[in-house]
């Protein structure tokens, strides 16, 4: 019996790791275009990677950083969907268009309308009893945007899809435009250097916050010198004020960009952030 068992988990996750490399593409007519769609490279079709696991009541759409210059999608991406699936979770990696006007007739809504299109899809295809979103950076910015802007809807949802996240986890999150505290090279890929008041606005999430929005897992490292903490701390007051449901997990030490691996603190906020999620619902 226990060869067979054996065989029989062997086989189970091979096809795990089958079903984990399925991508498909997000539209059959990609919206916001400037050109046809035959004209664009492969890196300009955005797509979700699904990490499936059967039977499974809970999801996340996984929205890796970048600056919105290119899609970290190794470390902030694929690793982060196997530790969900990890914890008994499907996941599904999103691979984003980033901001060009070359390629999109308003470039600051590009990537909203795929992580809008992602939360679409999943809601669609599947019956999940939860779907959250998680995001690095300015993925990170990404998920707080679909996190806040949910209810304006950048795509076509004839079936008046619910797109909020039913829980929002933010990694190193750029959150505000302010120049004083935001990442100046996610802000100016998104809405330029000269952007309007309204953009300002718009794009700053701590000011988007409302009781509608979702309950918050926050992490940031004190001394990360590309993203500031201001962000994280000020989207925290942000949600104290609607007294949401949120927890700010901080190290003193680590940087920007460490993954689910911060290798100056041997404590691991993905244990906390499952516990927490585990509290929450």
């Amino acid at each position: 019996m226990k060869i067979v068992y054996l065989i029989l988990s062997s086989v189970l996750f091979l096809n795990y790791y089958t079903l984990a490399q399925e991508k498909v593409a997000l539209y059959a007519e990609i919206p916001n275009l400037n050109k046809p769609m035959d004209a664009l490279g492969e890196e300009d079709i955005p797509v979700l990677y699904k990490y499936e696991i059967p039977g499974a009541e809970r999801a996340v759409l996984v929205i890796p950083g970048g600056g919105y210059a290119h899609v970290a999608i190794g470390h902030e991406g694929h690793e982060v969907a196997k530790e969900f699936n990890r914890q008994g979770y499907s996941a599904f990696v999103l691979y984003y268009r980033l901001p060009k006007d070359e390629t999109m007739k308003q470039r600051k809504f590009g990537p909203l309308q795929d992580a809008q299109r992602g939360m679409q899809y999943i809601r669609e295809q599947y019956t999940f009893q939860k779907v959250g979103v998680i995001g690095f950076s300015a993925g990170g910015h990404l998920a707080a945007s679909l996190s806040n802007h949910y209810d304006d809807v950048k795509i076509d949802n004839p079936k008046k899809t619910d797109l909020r996240p039913d829980f929002s986890v933010l990694i190193y999150p750029v959150i505000s435009m302010d120049d004083e505290i935001t990442h100046r090279g996610s802000k100016t890929n998104l809405i330029g250097a000269q952007a309007s008041d309204e953009d300002l606005n718009y794009f700053s999430l701590e000011q988007q916050v409302s009781a509608k929005t979702p309950a918050t897992f926050i992490v940031h490292a004190e001394d990360d010198k590309v993203v500031p903490i201001a962000n994280a701390q000020r989207y925290k007051e942000a949600l104290d004020r609607q007294s949401l449901k949120s927890e700010l997990f901080f190290y003193e030490g680590g940087g920007h960009g460490f993954g689910l691996v911060n290798k100056k603190d041997p404590r691991k906020w993905s244990t906390r952030m499952f516990e927490w999620l585990t509290e929450i619902q």
